[in-house]
């Protein structure tokens, strides 16, 4: 599915009849556990203000569809937490505020990993969420809702918020296109923060040109969010550049999946022969990315988590009368394992004796990381490598091994760190299940890695 062909079918036969047909396959697709809250009755008054003229814009009548970490109007933004289960919003995020400016319908909202904690949505407080291609492996996640509603053509395109891979790992297990672009790019005004130094907010789509048409609304300055950069959004046809990517070797190391790296040598071959040289580089910082990110991240979240307590926000614990039990209680209650992992990792790294040891030293290895990135990426157009060194695993498989599943981020998290653009685009398949090329620019630099991603989408076509 692709916005061109809604935009035909609305034109053809309303935009009611199209968020109609977007809320039924929404519904029957609750054998995968994709949506957390449909938005039947917003949706439909919506579509009705298009077919009416009321509503105009260059998504006039699209469906979309949101991760529950954005605030939205209608039903409760959970972040697939028991700790908000009821927490209805009093504002609705920027990203979703500038789509529906351009006439976009929102839909629903759909499953994650609890507070986006997670590669697999697996730690969903409202169940797991199954991938569309075997709905016997994860969706990957944190987005992993977002990721299987695209698959599954229930709306053309979602919202996700990648932290260290939230959009990209399950944009590859799914066989979609899933866009991280430069920090700072779309505003993060009205989402809900898991760690503020990576969030970022991004699209998984079918197709590169719908990725450019909805990052071209969503880009650019907010007020409402300091770190926003002013637009530098432009699409572009054809990739600039000197004609040069970089293939990581930390990336296709003797872990990697064999089918995963045959995916991998497949695509350099497509740019080969698309006049590309290509040549394999060193980034030695690489191999500490995935210890800097599970000591800064963790320390951010137990920052950020800190508010669910409930008396501020979250479900409060009943029957308690201290202060102090009232947030043990509601916490130890609201909070998934994960959630609590990371927390005590984060309070332990920033504790008074712990915190030069591990925090400040894991921030002085991010500068060398970003450092090291940015001399590569003055020699190249971009760098290249897997998403994941596996295709999607089985459900279950892994999420009793904390450490293994982290393991699962070791190839996107050092894009994360350094706040740079990157995209997994699908690039073939191994075991039959779909596996997606990374490819990373440098910042501000996204519209050159979409252009660069489009030459192997017209390749796999």
């Amino acid at each position: 599915m692709n916005i061109a062909d809604v935009k035909s079918r609305i034109a053809e036969n309303g935009a009611v009849t199209e968020i109609e047909t977007a809320i039924k396959k929404a519904e029957e697709s609750s054998g995968y556990n994709v949506f957390l809250h449909i938005s039947r009755d917003r949706a439909i008054e919506r579509a009705k203000k298009v077919d009416s003229g009321e509503i105009k814009g260059s998504l006039a009548g699209v469906p979309f569809a949101v991760k529950d970490n954005f605030l939205h109007f209608d039903g409760a933004t959970t972040a697939a937490s028991r700790l908000l289960s009821n927490f209805t919003a009093p504002l609705q995020s920027e990203a979703i505020e500038r789509l529906e400016s351009e006439g976009a319908i929102c839909v629903g909202s759909v499953n994650l990993d609890s507070f986006a904690h997670g590669g697999s949505t697996e730690n969903s407080a409202f169940g797991v969420t199954k991938n569309a291609i075997d709905s016997t492996t994860v969706a990957g996640g944190s987005s992993g809702g977002s990721a299987v509603a695209v698959a599954l053509d229930i709306v053309p395109f979602t919202l996700g918020t990648d932290t260290g891979g939230s959009i990209r790992q399950p944009a590859s297990f799914n066989g979609v296109v899933g866009f991280k672009p430069t920090y700072g790019t779309v505003s993060r005004y009205g989402v809900i923060a898991m760690a503020s130094s990576t969030d970022t907010i991004g699209v998984l789509s079918s197709n590169i040109k719908d990725t450019e048409s909805v990052m071209s609304i969503i880009s650019g300055e907010d007020k409402k969010d300091m770190t926003t950069l002013p637009d530098f959004f432009a699409p572009k046809n054809i990739p600039n550049g000197k004609k040069k990517i970089a293939v990581i070797e930390e990336f296709i190391t003797e872990g990697v999946d064999p089918g995963v790296r045959n995916v991998v040598e497949n695509a350099i071959r497509v740019y080969e022969k698309s006049g590309y040289v290509i040549e394999k580089i060193s980034l030695p910082m690489i191999k500490y990315a995935l210890a800097i990110y599970y000591v800064v991240i963790p320390a951010e979240i137990s920052s950020n988590l800190s508010r669910y307590d409930g008396i501020r926000y979250g479900n409060r614990a009943e029957g308690l009368m201290g202060l102090e039990e009232v947030y043990a209680k509601t916490r130890s209650n609201g909070f998934m394992p994960e959630n609590k992992r990371r927390i005590m990792i984060g309070n332990y790294v920033l504790s008074s004796g712990y915190f030069d040891a591990y925090y400040q030293k894991a921030q002085k290895a991010r500068t060398l990381l970003i450092k090291e990135f940015t001399k590569a990426l003055d020699n190249y157009d971009a760098l290249i490598g897997p998403v994941a060194p596996t295709p999607a695993f089985k459900i279950g498989s892994k999420s009793s091994d904390p450490l293994t599943m982290y393991l699962e981020d070791i190839m996107t998290v050092p894009a994360s760190l350094a706040g740079l653009p990157s995209i997994s685009v699908p690039a073939g398949f191994s075991e039959g299940m779909p596996v997606g090329l990374q490819l990373i620019g440098k910042q501000k630099d996204d519209a050159n890695i979409l252009s660069l991603a489009r030459i192997l989408e017209e390749t796999e076509k």
